[in-house]
């Protein structure tokens, strides 16, 4: 088993590298605003009183912190958030699927491993791959917002805020690994990975405006109020538990429909 895990982090190297610097660059990119930002800082509050609470919770802007440094992260968190969903819902499809699309599963499969541990090793993979993500990523930002920013941002404040990122990704991890094993043959990884992301963002979005309370129990996107997050350090315990319950309920299916399934042949 350590040999397909090896082999799946190598297969795995070159687009873990690119979707890491993608999301460091990101916050960079956005981060580079802020001094500005703040100069303009009230103006924009006058600006944005104007437009409706419910749009404002959709962009997720606070007006009691947006114009701070933990605020304005707060902020662009979401479409961080975004791009690491993609990445791991991806990464979630695709690792299991490919062996299908590329005619190799029959192969894999006749080697003396049971199928459990072929799942075991591939997700054991794409967890580090994530992982891996997460640390360059919280090594980085705060350096970045110190230097590009100018700021210092409150270092537990920061970590609640940026965990939320990998919480989330282990939500599409679980989903895209559950979708792999359930499906026989999937054409574009990506085109499922982006209608999938975007359909719970989109439900996360029509949550903020019309302030249905049940929407936010079915995305991820919800789970983690970033205004809350700054407010009270730290997280709303029920849709902790509602996270972790999804991902181990995912993996767990996974592994019974993997196992159980036909494997079509080449």
């Amino acid at each position: 088993m350590m040999n397909m895990l090896i082999h799946e982090l190598r297969q795995n190297q070159k687009a873990t590298i690119i979707w890491t610097l993608s999301l460091v660059a990101g916050a960079a990119l956005y981060l580079s605003i802020f001094p500005a930002f703040v100069t303009e800082a009230d103006t924009l509050r006058k600006m944005l009183e104007g437009f409706p609470p419910t749009f404002r919770k959709a962009f997720g802007v606070t007006l009691e912190s947006f114009a701070t440094v933990a605020g304005f992260y707060s902020m662009i968190l979401s479409y961080i958030m975004l791009a690491g969903s993609i990445q791991a819902m991806n990464l979630g499809t695709s690792i299991v699927s490919k062996e299908e699309r590329g005619k190799t599963a029959e192969f894999l499969l006749t080697k003396p491993v049971r199928r459990s541990q072929i799942l075991t090793a591939k997700l054991l993979a794409a967890f580090i791959s994530l992982l891996v993500t997460n640390v360059v990523y919280l090594v980085a930002v705060p350096l970045i917002i110190n230097a590009m920013a100018g700021a210092i941002i409150d270092i537990k404040t920061f970590l609640l805020l940026s965990f939320t990122l990998f919480f989330v990704q282990l939500f599409f991890l679980g989903l895209g690994f559950l979708v792999s094993a359930w499906a026989s043959r999937i054409r574009s990884v990506l085109a499922v990975s982006l209608t999938t992301v975007f359909g719970f963002y989109i439900a996360g979005a029509l949550d903020s405006i019309i302030g249905n309370t049940a929407i936010r129990y079915l995305t991820p996107f919800k789970y983690f109020d970033f205004a809350y997050i700054v407010k009270n350090s730290s997280y709303e315990l029920q849709f902790v538990l509602i996270e972790v319950i999804v991902v181990i309920l995912t993996i767990i299916t996974s592994y019974y429909v993997y196992v159980k399934r036909d494997i079509r042949s080449t």
